[in-house]
């Protein structure tokens, strides 16, 4: 349905949802999922598959998901394709109406999928006009809400958008990290067998979770490593008390800045062992501050698994899947670090290697859940590095 702006607009008949934005911007629609009321950063994603994947990737903590591509919810909901048990999104935006699955995996229909969360979703919406505002004006906060009755109070919503302080400095990891350290063994999935187990691993690596998804450890398991997740704040002593061949940086949703109070002194101890680091998303930007580099708040971030990435090495070009709102400021890196990836889309720094160091990251998500593998190769080279240093 279209927008209406001021927020006083009476809600219109057979309306059961609405988003509304800080400064009164509204969009009508059905409701899906579960009823109730949420708030957070409006972002919009370019992916034409994989939206329960990104709807459980721990990085989107704090955000509506705005899903330009319309047919969102027509293959349903099944129980592999989540990247964390709890998801951490704050609801969804749609265009179309959910229709039934068409898909001979899917265990529930994406509707009562969202209920099960508790996430809330609405239909109908002009999501290139949302897509628009966000391109124009940056990511906006939003309030979301869905009443099954039409009952929606749009001021005291439009009040809840512009109260929300916005993701600049705030520290969401420690919200969708796990509180105690666990082994992982599953390995990734296979038409007909499912998800696989790696029980002859070669390697130990210890990745430090600031939101990290399945398919990512699943990605290591699948190359011959043992892996054991510690939660965010975990000492150095922690990390390295587990004798890891390699330490990995996880992806996370928030302000780098914010968590890096904590998890950049216990970077800056591991990097002094010389023991191969990998970061990925937030740990790509967590290394980078603890290598003296600083980070910056996007105007409406990268998010999608279409992101063209050269790699200036090799001048390979690899499209990516991305998901995040902050970056490397390239001019920031100091001597010995130096830029590896660029984004063919703004040239904004896409990875960072240090030289003569077996140490890297990149800010896309190589994993590919949801997205292509052209980047699968970055887990192969930390695999490499580990048997080289080992």
């Amino acid at each position: 349905m279209s927008e209406t702006k001021p927020a006083k607009t009476a809600v219109p008949p057979g309306v059961t949802a609405a988003l509304v934005l800080a400064d009164g911007t509204v969009f009508w629609g059905q409701g899906l999922g579960a009823a109730g009321e949420t708030v957070g950063e409006v972002c919009f994603n370019t992916s034409i598959t994989g939206y329960q994947e990104i709807m459980t990737d721990p990085s989107y903590a704090g955000q509506i998901v705005t899903f330009t591509f319309p047919h969102i919810g027509n293959v349903g909901a099944n129980p592999e394709d989540v990247e964390t048990v709890t998801p951490a999104a704050r609801g969804c935006v749609l265009r179309a109406e959910v229709t039934g699955p068409s898909s001979w995996r899917a265990a529930q229909p994406f509707d009562a999928w969202l209920k099960s969360q508790n996430l809330i979703a609405i239909a109908g919406v002009d999501t290139r006009r949302v897509t628009r505002r966000i391109r124009e004006s940056g990511a906006p906060a939003g309030a979301l809400a869905h009443a099954p009755d039409g009952k929606l109070d749009i001021a005291a919503l439009q009040g809840q958008a512009a109260g929300w302080p916005g993701l600049e400095g705030m520290d969401l990891a420690r919200e969708v990290s796990c509180t105690q350290t666990y082994q992982w063994d599953g390995s990734t999935w296979a038409l007909g067998q499912g998800y696989g187990r790696q029980e002859n691993p070669r390697f130990h690596v210890v990745a430090m979770d600031f939101g990290a998804k399945h398919n990512i450890l699943r990605c290591l398991t699948a190359l011959g490593c043992r892996v054991t997740v510690v939660p965010a704040n975990a000492s150095a002593e922690d990390v390295l008390g587990f004798e890891p061949d390699g330490v990995f940086l996880a992806n996370g949703p928030g302000d780098p800045a914010a968590t890096g109070e904590y998890a950049v002194p216990t970077i800056r101890a591991i990097l002094e062992t010389g023991k191969p680091v990998f970061g990925i998303c937030l740990g790509h930007q967590m290394l980078a501050l603890a290598l003296g580099a600083r980070t910056e708040k996007m105007h409406h971030g990268h998010r999608g698994a279409n992101h063209p990435v050269k790699d200036l090495a090799t001048g390979r070009v690899e499209i990516t899947s991305q998901n995040h709102g902050f970056v490397v400021a390239a001019e920031s890196l100091p001597d010995g670090v130096e830029m590896t990836h660029v984004s063919l889309f703004d040239g904004s720094l896409e990875g960072i290697r240090c030289t003569g160091r077996p140490v890297f990251s990149v800010q896309y998500h190589p994993e590919a859940s949801p997205g292509p593998h052209d980047s699968h190769y970055l887990f192969e080279r930390f695999v490499a590095m580990m048997e080289e240093h080992s």
